[in-house]
């Protein structure tokens, strides 16, 4: 031992997966940032797969905020709620304590009652992506749980970042 500190440093991940970019040209891109904090890290310093859920849970809390349906108030408003149907991941690169990651996502398909929302998570110090993830939310009546169609007023908000809709 050197009596020197260590640190963190990433791993040498040659030969990982790459991120292939599939965002439609066109597409409206919402974006928010936020840093991998030390509750968010593993024992390595390296960010625990599980704590993605938070940003992604950011970035999808913030499309709708500005899109004019904060969560606080939509729900209440369109008497609906948006559970989560489906979430999955892919992991391209470890983020580290402290990063800051800029989480880029767009509308990737609108169903009758579902919504498809791509997120991109991108690392400002590595200048990489580093994980992306596709979230699925459905529409249901607030007080049977049953499926309902997008209130008109959330689809055409929604419509409106649609890449058809950006021609």
């Amino acid at each position: 031992m050197t009596g020197k500190p260590t640190s963190i440093r990433a791993p040498n991940w040659n030969g990982r997966l790459k991120f292939k970019d599939e965002t439609p040209l066109g597409a409206r891109i919402f974006e928010v940032r936020d840093r991998v904090r030390w509750s968010d890290v593993d024992i390595a310093g390296i960010i625990y797969f599980g704590a993605y859920v938070r940003f992604i849970e950011l970035a999808e809390t913030e499309l709708f905020r500005a899109l004019g349906f904060p969560y606080g108030k939509m729900f209440e408003m369109l008497d609906i709620w948006l559970p989560r149907v489906h979430l999955d991941f892919d992991f391209f690169a470890p983020a580290l304590m402290d990063d800051e990651l800029l989480l880029k996502t767009h509308i990737a398909k609108l169903g009758s009652s579902s919504i498809t929302l791509r997120m991109i998570v991108h690392n400002a110090r590595a200048q990489e992506v580093d994980a992306a993830a596709t979230l699925v939310v459905a529409a249901v009546d607030r007080a049977s749980m049953k499926s309902k169609p997008l209130p008109a007023e959330l689809r055409s908000a929604l419509e409106s970042c649609l890449v058809s809709a950006a021609h």
